[in-house]
């Protein structure tokens, strides 16, 4: 097994590329949690509004009908 040596300009420049690769990604991904966020909110918006218009509406049965003895 051998070593390679790495000088350590070489090594500072491969540590900076994963760095800055790593930061886009992080971007990317915060990015994505924004989108999926907004998403979240629109739908529960929409849930909270078809609960409410369902709950309102009338039911189909006919009310129950009673008779005073």
């Amino acid at each position: 097994m051998t070593v390679d040596k790495v000088t350590p300009g070489e090594l500072k420049s491969q540590f900076t590329e994963r760095l800055q690769k790593l930061v886009a990604e992080n971007n990317q991904i915060s990015q994505k949690l924004r989108d999926n966020e907004q998403q979240i909110l629109k739908l529960q918006g929409a849930v909270e509004t078809l609960d409410y218009i369902t709950s309102d509406a009338p039911e189909e049965t006919p009310p129950e009908v009673t008779t005073e003895e």
